[in-house]
């Protein structure tokens, strides 16, 4: 994306989450630590369990609704756009954290899904939550992060419904939960919650474009096929939107554009 087209206050608020990210990665490299650290715990390493959430029971913030966790899927030999991916966080908001008035898209095919389904591989839903009430099970997800094996960001991506059993909601729904994706706890680490959190604001705009871009993948794959499969469960539609990411880069990138603003 090129920033130069973002206005100021849209710069100013990537660049302060830039520099947060960073400082993260500082610290945790000066402590000797990894995210994987913080995520897995030391006990584990880098070894991940197919399919396995980690943290266990995920992470949840009762006062945002903001829940993510982080795995990885089973292939052998992976698809191309898992190569040299060590795993990836899938990021949630529950309805209670959701904006006043947001409802599931309305489609012939049901946005709303009665139970995961299971076409290739496991879908792997947010763990449920205990004591948040009724209605508070219509999860969206927001985005997935591909992390490589040195636990550096490499990848944004959007998935199809199936992948997590999500209810479905319109891409412009979906950005207006960005701003509340917040995780201010201390497990696993407040490090990764931090870091994530700034990950996604120094991202917004291009997670906002990847949310648009999902709406209009889906809305064509059921075009092209004139209603004749459940778009949401199909199977062959996995990963919807994809960009590559650098942060650094991307912070330089904010702070050259805010010094031609002056």
């Amino acid at each position: 994306m090129d920033v130069e087209c973002l206005n100021p206050a849209e710069l100013r608020a990537m660049q302060q989450a830039g520099r947060e990210l960073l400082d993260w990665q500082r610290i945790l490299a000066k402590s000797g630590d990894t995210i994987f650290d913080q995520l897995l715990g030391k006990r584990e390493g880098g070894g991940l369990t197919d399919w396995t959430h980690y943290p266990p029971g995920d992470v949840y913030d009762v006062a945002t609704h903001a829940q993510y966790f982080y795995h990885r899927h089973a292939a052998d030999p992976p698809p191309r756009h898992r190569l040299h991916e060590h795993g990836h966080f899938h990021t949630f908001m529950r309805p209670r954290g959701m904006p006043a008035g947001t409802r599931p898209l309305v489609m012939p095919e049901l946005a709303i899904a009665d139970a995961p389904s299971q076409p290739i591989d496991p879908p792997s839903p947010p763990a449920p939550q205990p004591n948040q009430g009724d209605g508070n099970d219509k999860f969206s997800h927001i985005i997935a992060i591909s992390l490589d094996e040195a636990g550096a960001p490499t990848r944004l991506f959007t998935t199809n419904r199936w992948v997590t059993g999500e209810t479905w909601y319109a891409a412009e729904d979906v950005a207006g939960m960005l701003d509340r994706f917040s995780i201010e706890l201390a497990r696993p680490g407040w490090p990764v919650n931090r870091w994530l959190c700034a990950l996604t604001r120094l991202y917004r705009p291009d997670i906002v474009a990847l949310l648009n871009e999902r709406d209009a993948a889906l809305m064509a794959w059921r075009r092209r096929r004139r209603g004749k499969i459940h778009v949401f469960e199909d199977a062959r539609l996995e990963i919807l939107s994809s960009a590559t990411i650098d942060p650094p880069d991307r912070l330089r990138r904010v702070e050259r554009a805010l010094d031609k603003i002056g």
